[in-house]
Order: C-alpha cells, then structure tokens, then sequence
C-alpha cells in the first residue's frame, strides 16, 4: 500500500508518525511523511516531494486528531484518490467537531476512550460512518537496551506530564461568554460539579448541570454546549493533577516533575518537589521514564480510556500507579499488573506510594506481569495490525463510495 503520514508543531504525534512509519516499512508499503508546516522544497518532507508522491494511487492516510484532513485542498486529494482515512483521536471528540462533520469520504475514527465513541455515535452518526475504540500504545524499547536496575533508579515518584494553572483555564469561559451570563454560570457550575464527582464525564456534567437549572435543550443544543466546554475539560484535568501531585508533596514524599509549566504550581516551592526538566522530547520522556520506579499517571478525563503513561511506564520497567477508567479495571488489576489509587481517596495515595516503595520485589514482579501485557498487545505494531485488520473487514461506505483494502 501507499501510504501518507504527517508532521506538525505536536511532538508525540510526530514521534507517533515515526513509529508508524517504521513499522509499515518494515511490512513493505510505501510510506511518505508530509509536513504540514511547510519546509522548504528541498526537505524530503516537503509539499514539493508531495505532489511527486501524489503522482501514483494513495491508498492510506493516517493521522492523529484530523491533522492533515482539516483543509479542503487535501480533503479533495484524498477523496480523488479514493483513499482510506485513519483518523486516530488521542483526544476528547469535543475539541474536533468541525473534523467530524466534515472529513474525506472514506473516514474511520478512532478513539481512546469507549465513552468518546459512544459520544461519535450519538451527535455524529450521520456524518461519521465509523468509529471504534483503540487504546494507546507504548514504545518497545530497543532490543539492546540496559533496563536500569529497579534498586538503582534516580527517581522514586516521576510525573511526566504539562502543568496548567486552572483558574487561567476557567477565564477562558469569560472570552466567549459574559461573566454573570446564564451560558458563564452554567459552565461553572458544571466545573463545580466535576470537582464534586470525579466519576461524571464532561458530557454527563453537563446534562446533569441542564438539569439542576431547569434547563430542557434539545441535542443540537447540547451538541453546541459540549463544543464550547473545552475550557472546563482543560480546568478539571488540570485541578486534579495539582490535587494529586499536592497531596504527595504536602506528604513529604520525594517527587520529581517533568515537564512545562510546574513553575506556576504552589506544591513546586517545597523542598521535596523536584524539576526534572521543563520540556524535552517525547523520546527523552521514555528515557527519564526507565529511570524511575513509579511512574505517577493522572488520566486525562479519560472514565473508561487508556493512556500511554501507563503503557510506556510498564515498558520503561517503571511501575504505573494511575487512578482508574472502566477500561483500566477490566484490563489489568491493582497489584498484580500495574498500580491504582482512587481520585475519592487521595489522603490515601502517600501511603500507597510508601508502600510500593517499600516492597521491591513485589514491585517488580508486578512491572514484569505488566511488561508482558502491554508487550503483546499495546504496542505501535497493534496499532498498525488494528487499522489495517478493520479495513480489511469493514467496508467503507459514505457518500457512495465503497473501499476494500487488504494488508499485502
């Protein structure tokens, strides 16, 4: 098959474009990696090189949340080649309703969360002919590479992850709707009520929020009011992250940070807080990563997603402990192949986290339950296997157009 990928200013994506593309050669397609930034024409990844791949069948497109699919010039390219879509969400769908309404013709989705395709399902079924779940992937690790003896680790606690003040995030209501407003109370009740209960999914908050004002709106009506929550996703993800992160540090536990952003945190100014760096590569997290015992994930909003924290730390031979999703508690168990802590008891964490740290051995035969797991099924290979099994299996029909395409 012939095959295109892209670059863009996101650095895990473009680390992501690099594993994909990686594997599909090794498979014998033929893969050409755009970069939608616009390089010079000498660059291999250049528009000009492009239009020189163009000169032949595209049969595959892969992308990560609608880059390259979001321009009408490429959106006509894609569809007079009558090429397959992939589109592969690492987001909530809130944040990318115009791609879900308007995409090549031949378009599958795919998302983290099992909660986000049954979002697709509901307020897009007449726009997007398929959508699946699929979890994140880890990187496996190079076959010559030293795994750092468990005992011999610099860090005890790593996060691995942006810091957002959630207040800053908040605000953002005020540019798009007046302060006092009905629309501005709203969202911040809504915001009130995901710090009350951490179980409520951006959506159900919202409708449960309709609900304590009185408020009966049709779908379209909450469609549009679920576009314009981005904000409050970014504020709740953010204000647990802090919560968590306080409350090892208020503990006295040695942490360490990496990534950007920490410096506007309050928990930073302790002297048990510690920055690793502000921001590096995506490839340089996994090195970091393989040089702590736990592995600290906060999931992102995702109630019954994955994330690659959690895959990359078992990989790296760190140990995740992450809260829970319905897919994390049907997938893998607390203590045997990865860690939990639960968001209702955080006063709880410090403890679980001496404990862990206390008991080596078990710690690493949990790492090496987990490795295996995510091993044999949650690499970048599984992600390639599972877009190219479902287009083997499931034609594609929008707008007339019928695809079949099979894995040579």
């Amino acid at each position: 098959m012939r095959i295109v990928l892209f670059y863009s200013e996101t650095d895990s994506f473009n680390f992501g474009t690099d594993q994909l593309a990686h594997i599909l050669h090794s498979k014998g397609h033929e893969v050409f990696i755009l970069d939608l930034l616009g390089p010079p024409a000498e660059d291999p990844h250049s528009y000009a090189h492009f239009v020189q791949f163009l000169s032949e069948k595209v049969d595959l497109v892969i992308t990560f949340d609608g880059m390259g699919i979001r321009d009408d010039l490429l959106i006509e390219i894609w569809d007079s080649h009558q090429a397959v879509v992939a589109d592969i969400l690492l987001d909530p769908p809130l944040r990318f309703h115009p791609v879900l309404v308007k995409h090549p013709k031949a378009y599958l989705l795919f998302c983290c969360d099992m909660e986000h395709v049954e979002y697709v399902k509901k307020y897009f079924a007449s726009t997007v002919p398929y959508v699946s779940f699929m979890p994140h992937f880890g990187v496996m690790p190079e076959k010559d590479a030293v795994v750092i003896p468990y005992k011999e680790r610099k860090y005890d606690v790593l996060f691995t992850g942006t810091y957002y003040r959630y207040q800053d995030k908040l605000l953002e209501i005020e540019e798009t709707f007046p302060k006092g407003s009905d629309m501005y109370r709203i969202y911040r009740q809504m915001f009130d009520n995901l710090v009350c209960d951490c179980s409520l999914s951006i959506e159900q908050a919202l409708l449960y929020t309709l609900e304590q004002f009185g408020w009966s709106v049709s779908e379209e009506a909450v469609k549009t009011m679920l576009r314009c929550a981005v904000s409050i996703d970014w504020a709740i993800r953010t204000w647990q992250r802090e919560r968590v992160i306080t409350a090892l540090a208020e503990s006295g536990q040695e942490i360490y940070l990496l990534g950007k952003g920490w410096e506007n945190c309050s928990a930073i100014h302790r002297s048990n807080v510690h920055r690793v760096d502000g921001w590096v590569t995506y490839g340089q997290t996994l090195l970091v990563t393989a040089d702590a015992k736990i592995s600290l994930n906060v999931m992102p909003w995702f109630k019954a997603g994955t994330h690659d924290r959690i895959f990359n730390a078992l990989l790296q031979h760190s140990l995740p402990l992450t809260d829970s999703s319905t897919w994390l508690t049907e997938h893998f168990t607390d203590g045997v192949d990865l860690a939990m802590y639960d968001l209702k008891e955080l006063e709880r964490l410090p403890d679980i986290v001496s404990r862990w740290l206390g008991d080596e051995t078990r710690a690493e035969e949990v790492i090496q339950r987990g490795y295996e797991k995510v091993r044999r099924s949650f690499t970048w290979a599984d992600c390639v296997e599972q877009i190219m099994e479902t287009i083997r299996r499931t034609p594609v029909m929008n707008q007339g157009v019928i695809i079949k395409r099979s894995d040579k």
